[in-house]
C-alpha cells in the first residue's frame, strides 16, 4: 500500500501526461511508495474532493476548471498564485491543511530558458489569449525581463490579465484576431494560451508573413499536436515549442515541493516527448 498519494485533478483530464511525467519521476528516484493518479473533478467539485483526503495524500495537480477555485479553498496561497489568480499546485501542510501555488510560472520559464540555451530574451512578447494561461505567461516573461508585450484576444483583454501587465510595468497593446496580420506577428517571441483550435484563424493569418530570423513560437497545448498554429508557425520557418516541454518544467517543480526530492529533469523530459510523438506521427 502506498504512503505517499498524489493526483492531477480536472475536466477532462483523461488525456493529462502529469501522471506520466510524475510516475517516470517516483521510478527515476526510488520513490516506490508514492503513487499519481488522475481524477475527474468538475467546476464546484473541488472541495467535496479535498473533504474526503486522509494523510496519506501529499499534493495535487490542478487543471482547468480547478485553478482558480483552489485559491478559495487553500489554507495558505503564495504570493505568486495571488499574483496570478490561479494555483495549479496544492501541497499537504504540517497542520493538515494545504498550500496553493502556481507552477506553471516556472514551467514557461523553464521552457523559453531552455529554447535560448543561455542566449538573451528579447524585450517584446505577443500573447494569444488572456485567460489564467496567459496571466502565468505573464508572469514568466517579467521574470526573464520582456518589457513590451501584445494581445492578440478573439474580443477583448481580462482585465485581471491587463491589470497584472500594468503591474509589472510591462507596455501593452492589443490586437483582436480579426485584424490583419501587423508587427505583432515579428516579435522574438510568441505565446499562445488558448485551446486546440481556438487560435486556427490567427494561424492561417500568420501563414502570409515568414517568422524573423530566431523567433520562438510557445503553444501552451500538446493535445491534438500538431496545433494549426505549431504547424504553420514551423513552415513560417520559427522553432516551435510544444506544451510539453512547459509541462514538464511545471511539473518537476510540483515534484520538488510534493516529495522534497530533486527531480530528474531529463528522464521526465524524455518521457513527456516520447508520449507527443504518436499523435505528432
Amino acid at each position: 500500500m502506498a504512503t505517499h498519494r498524489a493526483a492531477v485533478l480536472g475536466s477532462p483530464v483523461a488525456h493529462s501526461l502529469s501522471p506520466l511525467l510524475h510516475r517516470t519521476g517516483y521510478a527515476a528516484t526510488g520513490l516506490h511508495d508514492w503513487t499519481y493518479d488522475a481524477h475527474e473533478v468538475r467546476a464546484g467539485g473541488l472541495a467535496d474532493f479535498l473533504v474526503g483526503l486522509g494523510p496519506q495524500w501529499r499534493g495535487l495537480s490542478l487543471t482547468m476548471p480547478l485553478k482558480e477555485e483552489s485559491l478559495l479553498l487553500a489554507t495558505e496561497c503564495t504570493p505568486l498564485a495571488l499574483q496570478v489568480g490561479a494555483g495549479n499546485t496544492l501541497v499537504r501542510r504540517p497542520d493538515g491543511g494545504w498550500l496553493a501555488d502556481n507552477t506553471d510560472v516556472a514551467g514557461v520559464r523553464g521552457a523559453l530558458c531552455a529554447a535560448h540555451e543561455g542566449g538573451e530574451h528579447p524585450a517584446r512578447a505577443t500573447i494569444i489569449g488572456s485567460g489564467a494561461t496567459a496571466r502565468a505567461v505573464l508572469a514568466a516573461l517579467d521574470q526573464i525581463g520582456i518589457t513590451e508585450v501584445t494581445f492578440v484576444v478573439r474580443d477583448q483583454v481580462r482585465e485581471s490579465t491587463l491589470a497584472q501587465a500594468h503591474d509589472h510595468g510591462m507596455t501593452v497593446s492589443t490586437r483582436r484576431f480579426s485584424d490583419p496580420v501587423a508587427d505583432w506577428a515579428d516579435a522574438q517571441l510568441m505565446v499562445s494560451t488558448t485551446p486546440p483550435g481556438a487560435a486556427d484563424t490567427v494561424a492561417i493569418a500568420l501563414a502570409q508573413r515568414p517568422a524573423p530570423p530566431g523567433q520562438v513560437v510557445l503553444d501552451c497545448v500538446y493535445a491534438d499536436w500538431p496545433t494549426s498554429l505549431a504547424t504553420i508557425s514551423e513552415q513560417r520557418g520559427a522553432r516551435v515549442l510544444s506544451g510539453v516541454e512547459m509541462l514538464v518544467h511545471q511539473a518537476a517543480a510540483q515534484f520538488r515541493m510534493m516529495t522534497g526530492v530533486e527531480p530528474p529533469l531529463e528522464a521526465m523530459t524524455e518521457a513527456g516527448r516520447a508520449a507527443l510523438e504518436p499523435a505528432a506521427s
